[in-house]
């Protein structure tokens, strides 16, 4: 079963790597972004979270095919993300990367269109202001490579503490983001960006393991020929498992967290 673990080349020849492949009908590519996705929904499949009657909530979705995905396995989705105006003005939409409405959710027709209006909804939400009304009513929630964008590594900690409250009794939370290969002491932090260090995950393990919740952080990086090639700016090699931000190499990093 998978753990909070860092993105690694042995991953894309696992067969849960594959399998999530088809389920979000992706082409297999060394691909950090495609890493993330299908370690997010292998994470909540091995934990029965993908099915009938189980309820799932998404943080800065975007685009990502994730929420038509649960919803094709029976799930409820509740999809956020940032208000357009304030999405527009931190340039996610001049990029695509922002959902405009429901449809952009299932633009591949992952889930049967009936289907998806039935079990998914769409809306804005602030990551650093969770709304109340949110408390209790989820069995999983998620991000993808989200919560480094909330202006500080603080709040990108508080985020991570916050989003439990979400959750149901058993319930499990799934979130990637942006991990420091290069420093646990440097690193970059703006307001829309950080990378977290290995101090800063471990700061966030530390506090969720003191409310009760389980989580298990493996840092082992990898070595193969693939995990050697750092990608640069404009980041337009097909192979994409490290990338250079600043001056730092960075990886994605998945961590699951788990509600006695």
């Amino acid at each position: 079963m998978l753990q909070s673990q860092l993105c690694r080349e042995t991953d894309f020849s696992q067969t849960w790597f594959v399998d999530a492949c088809v389920k979000l009908n992706e082409p297999m590519r060394f691909h950090r972004k495609l890493w993330e996705w299908c370690y997010i929904y292998e994470a909540l499949r091995e934990r029965g979270k993908l099915m009938p009657f189980r309820r799932g909530l998404g943080f800065g979705v975007g685009k990502e095919p994730l929420a038509a995905a649960f919803a094709s396995q029976g799930a409820e989705i509740v999809a956020t993300d940032l208000d357009v105006d304030l999405a527009k003005a931190q340039g996610w939409v001049d990029t695509n990367q922002h959902a405009v409405g429901l449809a952009d959710l299932n633009e591949k027709g992952l889930c049967d269109p009936h289907q998806f209006q039935q079990l998914v909804s769409y809306e804005s939400a602030d990551m650093n202001n969770i709304h109340p009304k949110y408390t209790g009513q989820f069995d999983f929630t998620w991000s993808s490579c989200s919560f480094e964008h909330l202006g500080s590594i603080e709040h990108g900690k508080r985020f991570i503490v916050n989003q439990m409250k979400c959750l149901r009794p058993g319930g499990v939370a799934v979130h990637t983001t942006e991990y420091n290969l290069t420093s646990n002491v440097a690193t970059l932090e703006a307001p829309v960006l950080v990378i977290f260090r290995h101090q800063d995950i471990e700061a966030m393990a530390a506090e969720l393991r003191g409310e009760g919740y389980l989580v298990t952080v493996d840092y082992t990086a990898g070595t193969g020929p693939f995990e050697s090639y750092v990608d640069l700016p404009p980041y337009s090699n097909p192979v994409h498992l490290r990338l250079l931000l600043g001056q730092y190499v960075s990886t994605s990093i998945g961590l699951i967290i788990e509600k006695p």
